[in-house]
């Protein structure tokens, strides 16, 4: 084969530069990826030399030498880091090698035709080489992409944390910062946003993320252009949305996870980019409001202001558990849990008895009996508008902590602590329900 390729050099390196033009050109005309980026000289350049290398490769094979491949894993990274589609490097390379066998066989009918027989052998060790060298490209470009991937994303993730966090550790980031990050993430100056927070597994461990981490999604997925765009970006404290809601009301978000079956907190509707950290701490707030079960599995902070209110002051919580059901905290396990359930029920039926009596499968009286004996425990009284917002938030708090807090000064069997609207304590004879 060697001996073949050195009789016909000569005019198979004219043949070579013939079918480099006419490669150059078919490429151009019918692909516009390699159109897009590269002009017909650069590319013309590019394929003679691969067709060189081609035949160098098959007097090495023919030689028993291994193949030189630097070249070919150098052009798959760089087309890589081009954002040439592999599919169009790869077809360039196989009408390369058509082109190639093409020159070959023409240039031995032009020296001797009778030598063609000698050259069928040749056509498996071409193929060989063209192989080894698509391989090369292929894996140098999946490389090159996978890292040029890393980076992207880390770079979004990036640019996602200065409009999450505020920026440079500051609770406000600046105009200039949060301006460049969402212009990089092609997010409008102003518009519609909103965050949201998915609660991890009961070990802590975040959720499966809903789509690609840091980069933007449609609502119902990949192919549901017309849905809100979101930028998922998963940490060690969670995995958190960033939503372009457009025109799509906030309770879209709700449609967003439905599939997923995740718990989450979402943030309010904010303007701008440099808002978005707001609505980040909000939506981390409202998930710290969402019931364990039997409520909404995503809980916008607009419909849990009151116990939003209490999960952002721990300790006023505290205080306002002890102050306001201290006396009811204070009983055996069982009345306690009777009393705040039923208290519980009124609450979410609009403070209606009848109601009540009906979730709780117990007598209507039996409700009013229990209301009266808390009322006389708290010294509060449920007609009294004010006392039952201090009920409703105290009630809150207890549900948020996750068990009774017990109270400093137990009250003695036969009587129970209360105390009258001014806040004095009084003791008051024990009366069961």
């Amino acid at each position: 084969m060697e001996r073949i390729i050195e009789e016909i050099r000569e005019d198979l390196t004219r043949r070579i530069a013939v079918a480099a033009d006419r490669l150059a050109d078919r490429t151009l005309a019918e692909d516009p990826a390699y159109a897009a980026l590269l002009g017909r000289a650069e590319l013309r350049e590019r394929i003679h030399h691969n067709l060189h290398q081609a035949v160098e490769g098959l007097v090495r094979s023919s030689r028993g030498l291994p193949v030189e491949l630097a070249d070919a894993r150098a052009a798959g990274a760089l087309r890589a880091e081009q954002g040439l589609p592999l599919a169009s490097v790869l077809r360039t390379y196989r009408r390369g090698g058509r082109l190639l066998w093409q020159s070959l066989t023409e240039a031995v009918t032009a020296h001797d035709r009778t030598e063609l027989p000698r050259l069928l052998p040749g056509a498996a060790a071409l193929w060989d080489v063209l192989e080894q060298t698509t391989d090369a490209v292929t894996e140098s470009y999946r490389r090159a992409e996978a890292a040029h991937g890393d980076r992207n994303r880390e770079r979004r993730a990036a640019l996602l944390d200065v409009l999450l966090d505020g920026g440079a550790g500051t609770d406000e980031p600046s105009a200039e910062a949060t301006g460049a990050a969402a212009a990089q993430l092609g997010l409008p100056e102003r518009g519609r946003f909103a965050v949201v927070v998915l609660a991890g597994d009961r070990s802590g461990t975040p959720a499966a993320p809903p789509g690609p981490t840091a980069s933007a999604v449609p609502a119902g997925g990949p192919g549901a252009a017309s849905g809100p765009r979101v930028w998922w970006r998963i940490r060690a404290d969670g995995e958190t949305g960033l939503v372009e809601l457009g025109h799509h009301p906030l309770e879209s978000v709700r449609e967003l996870l439905a599939p997923f079956g995740l718990r989450a907190g979402v943030g309010p509707v904010v303007g701008t980019p440099a808002e978005v950290a707001r609505s980040h701490r909000l939506a981390a707030l409202a998930l710290r409001t969402a019931p364990e079960s039997g409520g909404p599995l995503t809980t916008l902070l607009d419909e849990r202001l009151p116990a939003a209110l209490i999960a952002a002051q721990a300790e006023l919580a505290g205080r306002l558990r002890q102050v306001v059901l201290g006396p009811v905290l204070a009983l055996p396990a069982e009345d306690r849990r009777t009393l705040l359930t039923t208290l519980g029920t009124w609450l979410n039926c609009q403070g209606s008895t009848t109601y009540a009596a009906q979730r709780l499968y117990c007598h209507r009286n039996t409700v009013s009996n229990r209301l009266r004996r808390l009322e006389q425990l708290t010294g509060r009284s449920l007609s009294d508008p004010r006392h039952v917002v201090e009920l409703a938030l105290a009630h809150s708090a207890v549900l948020q902590r996750g068990a009774a807090e017990p109270a400093t000064r137990p009250a003695l069997p036969d009587q129970r602590v209360s105390q009258t609207p001014g806040g004095t304590a009084r003791r008051s004879p024990r009366r069961r329900a």
